[in-house]
């Protein structure tokens, strides 16, 4: 779903002011991103970011890396010093710390993780009791960490059986398996394009229903960075805020933006980028916190359910939660925002 790098124009005159908009003589500074999987619409924010010029109105130039299958994880392409920022998922994040990594994340797009087990009407998955027993299709050791970590959580044996499987649910259809990890917002969609109806042909149960809980697409820079780019990470993150705000008012547009222009060479589906992109707006917010602002880092919730879940799935080991995460740079962002 992609492999294009973008980089946004600047230029032009800009009003200043609290969003942090800058004159047009002033340098111009370049940020690289390294995003955890090919460009669609899930990244919605930065091409809206790009788009609207609000990376430009904080003085930035924004290049974004692809990742993938065939991409480099962001924590070691950040780790080698060829991106600034990084996408990361919790586990291998908590690893690449584990592993020496002085990282330090400043930013969590979704508060529930989208992973979950499709399964079909004829043996529904719907709580972690059914995973017990059951042939589950899983792409890689991630997917079988989260199930094996759910088990736990839930004081359930870990009982089922491994299948390998790739992007398609179609091993699913062909009962190659009882269950499929899978992401609510893609091959969930792709059984309802197929006409399927949800909670009635099949079902998709996400691990943060069952007690497994994460964020997904937590934004992080290296320590190092941050104490010397501060104000850089602030104006990144406050255009990429700005961006997933306009997101919320038309999800065909992030949807368009990402099939036509910043993953055009991926042959994605509009219809299937506008649904997902309608599906993960309500994985915006916290819902134990709904008034929490976009993107703010909940130390609660890293603290408590997230560091259980590591535990659950081995990682026993864990640093302080306030070494681990900056919650004031998110803080000082919606700030100066209310102030514009």
């Amino acid at each position: 779903m992609r492999r294009r790098n973008f980089i946004q124009a600047t230029g032009g005159l800009v009003l200043t002011g609290a969003t942090g908009a800058v004159p047009a003589w002033a340098q111009t500074t370049t940020v690289r991103v390294a995003l955890g999987w090919i460009n669609n619409v899930e990244y919605a924010g930065i091409w809206l970011a790009m788009e609207n010029g609000y990376f430009k109105d904080e003085g930035l130039e924004v290049k974004t890396l692809p990742g993938g299958p065939n991409a480099p994880p962001p924590p070691v392409t950040v780790a080698a010093g060829n991106a600034e920022f990084g996408y990361g998922t919790w586990l291998p994040y908590l690893d690449a710390v584990g592993r020496g990594n002085d990282f330090v994340l400043v930013a969590g797009t979704f508060p529930v993780s989208p992973l979950g087990i499709l399964s079909l009407a004829a043996k529904p998955i719907k709580s972690a009791a059914d995973i017990v027993g059951k042939k589950i299709l899983a792409q890689g050791p991630n997917e079988r960490t989260a199930i094996d970590a759910t088990l736990a959580l839930n004081n359930l044996p870990k009982q089922w059986e491994f299948v390998p499987a790739g992007f398609s649910p179609e091993p699913l259809l062909s009962k190659a398996g009882d269950g499929y990890t899978a992401y609510g917002t893609n091959q969930a969609v792709t059984l309802e394009r197929m006409g399927m109806v949800r909670d009635k042909d099949f079902f998709f149960t996400s691990f943060d229903s069952m007690g497994f809980k994460s964020y997904a697409n937590l934004v992080f820079v290296t320590r190092a960075y941050l104490q010397a780019n501060r104000p850089t990470v602030v104006k990144f993150l406050r255009g990429l805020t700005r961006g997933w705000m306009e997101n919320a008012k038309d999800p065909a547009v992030a949807a368009k933006l990402a099939v036509s222009k910043y993953g055009a060479d991926l042959g994605l589906d509009l219809k299937q980028q506008t649904r997902q992109n309608e599906l993960q707006y309500g994985m915006l917010k916290n819902p134990a916190k709904p008034d929490q602002p976009l993107l703010v880092l909940d130390r609660d919730a890293i603290a408590g359910p997230m560091y259980a879940a590591a535990k659950a799935s081995g990682r026993d080991k864990l640093p302080e939660v306030d070494k681990l995460a900056d919650f004031a740079v998110m803080q000082e962002v919606h700030a100066s925002l209310k102030k514009s």
